[in-house]
C-alpha cells in the first residue's frame, strides 16, 4: 500500500498508472498544495517507493502557475505523454484548463509549448470563462484514448445549460495535429455536479465509461455498444463502494486492472492507494469486481480447515452451540450473538470458505477480534441481499457513548436459492477485501483494530463453514516505508 504522506495524512490526490517493461509508474497529485505531481514505482502494484517528481506549476505568469490538478499518462509512439490539468494565479485558481508534458523515459518531463496548448471550454457545449453560475470552471481530468486510428481526450467538463447542480457530463475534444475541435458531450446523465476523472476502456465489445461522484464518494459506469452510442447505466451502476474514488484503468497482459485511493473516514482524511483489482463484465454486460492476481503468488503458506485445532465460543453464551468436524463446522446461537472464532496465523491473510445460512437471523464473519469482542463485523442479509462491514467494539474515550459502531462499508450481493456463498477476505495490513462467488463486494481501508482472532458470528441463527482455508501473506512492508526514495529509475 501507499499512503504519500507527509506533514499532512491526506497528500495524496487523484492518480493515474501505467506498466512499462515490468514496473508499475503511479502519478499523483500533491493535496492540498497541489505545486508538483509526485512519481512512485512498484514491482507489483503493491508496494510503490517513490522516485523523482514528474512534474512542478509553471512559472508566475504561466497558465499552470497555481495548481496542477487530475493528469492522465499514456506510451504514444515510444513515447509517453502526460495531460494534466493547470490553473492560474491572474484567474484566482478558478478556471482549468488542459496541457501536455512529454518524456521518453517516465522521468524526465518537459511542458509542451505548442499553441493548441492550454485547451479550454468555448461557451458552445461547455461551461466556459463567462458561462459557468457555480463561479468556478471544471475542464479538467482529461484522459486520452484512441478509436479508430483518432486522438480523443474525455474531460471533466459542464454542459450549459441545466440546473447549476446537475451540468456534470463527459466532455470530449479531438485532437488532430495541431488542431483541437470541442465535440457534444460523450455522457450526460443529467444528475451529478462533477463527472470527475472519467475514463473509458473496451471490453467484451462493449464500452464503458467509469466517472467518480463527490455526491456519495464512489466509482459509477456507464456502458454503450460503441464509442460514439448512447450510454445506460445499470440499476445497480456503482462500481467501486463508498470510499473509493478517482479510479483509472491499466492493461496488464491479459488483465484489465483497476486502481484508486481510497478515503480512510472522511474527505481531508487519511488517503491511501489500496492493491488493484480486476475488471470483467458477465453476460448482461455489467462490471465486475475481481481479486488482483497476483495475491495468489504471494501465498507463503496454506492452513486447511482441519488443521485448526480450537474454535472459540467467545462471548460464552449458554445459547450458543457449535459442531466442529474436520471439514464442517455448525455454529448457532438461539438468542442473542456468539461469536466463533480461531487465531488468525498471521496479521496478513486470505480466508476463503464456504458459508451456508442453515437458519434465518443475523450472522456473518468476523476479523481481527480480540478477547473483548471488538473488531470488523461483516453482516450477511440473506433477505434482501446486502453485506456490510462494521467497526464494532468499546470505546473507551467517551463515558457517555462507550461504544464504536462505525459501518464502514456495504454492498449489494446476489442471494440464491440455497443461501450458500463461497467468499474470500483479504487482510493485508489495514486494507480488507470481501469477494463473495468470486466477486470482490468490499473493498476499503482501515485502522481501528488488530486484533488476533477470526471467525463466525450468529445470533438467532445457524450457519455452516465448509472448505476453509487460510493463505498466509507476507509481512507487509510499512506504508511510512514506500516514501524512502527508490533512486533515479530510468526505463
Amino acid at each position: 500500500m501507499y499512503s504519500g504522506s507527509g506533514f499532512s495524512d491526506w497528500e495524496i490526490g487523484d492518480i493515474t498508472v501505467i506498466l512499462h517493461n515490468g514496473v508499475y509508474h503511479l502519478f499523483h497529485l500533491i493535496i492540498p498544495n497541489h505545486d508538483y505531481i509526485a512519481h512512485a514505482t512498484s514491482p507489483d502494484g503493491i508496494s510503490w517507493k517513490r522516485v523523482h517528481n514528474a512534474l512542478f506549476v509553471g512559472d508566475p505568469g504561466d497558465w499552470d502557475d497555481d495548481m496542477l490538478w487530475t493528469m492522465h499518462v499514456c506510451e504514444v509512439k515510444g513515447k509517453f505523454e502526460m495531460y494534466y490539468t493547470g490553473l492560474q494565479r491572474r484567474d484566482r485558481g478558478v478556471i482549468s484548463r488542459i496541457g501536455l508534458a512529454e518524456s521518453e523515459n517516465l522521468i524526465d518531463w518537459k511542458k509542451n509549448r505548442k499553441n493548441i496548448f492550454p485547451i479550454e471550454p468555448k461557451g458552445i457545449y461547455y461551461e466556459a470563462i463567462h458561462s459557468n453560475p457555480r463561479k468556478w470552471l471544471s475542464f479538467r481530468d482529461p484522459f486520452r484514448f484512441e478509436y479508430n486510428n483518432e486522438v480523443y481526450l474525455l474531460i471533466c467538463a459542464r454542459t450549459v445549460s441545466g440546473p447549476v447542480s446537475r451540468r456534470g457530463c463527459v466532455g470530449i475534444a479531438k485532437i488532430t495535429n495541431d488542431m483541437v475541435e470541442l465535440m457534444p458531450p460523450l455522457l450526460y446523465p443529467m444528475v451529478y455536479d462533477d463527472i470527475e476523472c472519467p475514463c473509458i476502456f473496451e471490453l467484451h465489445n462493449r464500452f464503458y465509461v467509469l466517472g467518480s461522484i463527490r455526491e456519495d464518494i464512489k466509482v459509477r459506469y456507464w456502458f454503450a455498444p460503441d464509442f460514439f452510442e448512447e450510454y445506460h447505466s445499470f440499476r445497480d451502476d456503482v462500481l467501486l463502494p463508498q470510499g473509493n474514488y478517482a479510479a483509472r484503468t491499466v492493461e496488464d497482459g491479459e488483465h484489465l486492472l483497476i486502481f484508486n485511493f481510497f478515503y480512510v473516514g472522511q474527505i481531508n482524511a487519511l488517503r491511501v492507494l489500496p492493491p488493484p483489482k480486476e475488471l470483467d463484465a458477465d453476460e448482461k454486460g455489467r462490471l465486475l469486481l475481481k481479486s488482483y492476481y497476483r495475491w495468489d503468488q504471494m501465498v507463503i503458506k496454506t492452513i486447511q480447515q482441519e488443521e485448526v485445532k480450537e474454535v472459540r465460543h467467545l462471548l460464552a453464551n449458554p445459547k450458543s452451540n457449535s459442531m466442529i468436524e474436520p471439514n464442517k463446522w455448525t455454529c448457532g446461537s438461539k438468542s442473542g450473538y456468539e461469536i466463533f472464532c480461531f487465531e488468525q496465523p498471521s496479521a496478513s491473510f486470505i480466508w476463503e470458505g464456504l458459508l451456508t445460512v442453515e437458519g434465518m437471523g443475523k450472522l456473518g464473519l468476523v476479523s481481527d477480534i480480540d478477547e473483548d469482542g471488538n473488531g470488523y463485523f461483516i453482516s450477511f442479509d440473506v433477505s434482501s441481499g446486502l453485506i456490510q462491514i462494521r467497526a464494532w467494539g468499546f470505546n473507551p474515550m467517551n463515558n457517555r457513548q462507550n461504544f464504536i459502531f462505525n459501518n464502514i462499508q456495504s454492498a449489494i450481493f446476489t442471494i440464491n436459492g440455497i443461501k450458500s456463498f463461497a467468499f474470500k477476505l483479504i487482510r493485508y495490513g489495514h486494507y480488507i477485501e470481501l469477494s463473495i462467488d468470486g466477486i470482490v463486494k468490499l473493498t476499503l481501508m482501515d485502522y481501528t483494530y488488530s486484533g488476533g482472532g477470526i471467525g463466525l458470528y450468529s445470533a438467532s441463527s445457524v450457519i455452516s463453514l465448509q472448505n476453509s482455508v487460510v493463505k498466509i501473506l507476507p509481512e507487509l512492508e510499512d506504508e511510512y516505508a514506500s516514501q524512502e526514495e527508490a533512486g533515479r529509475l530510468v526505463k
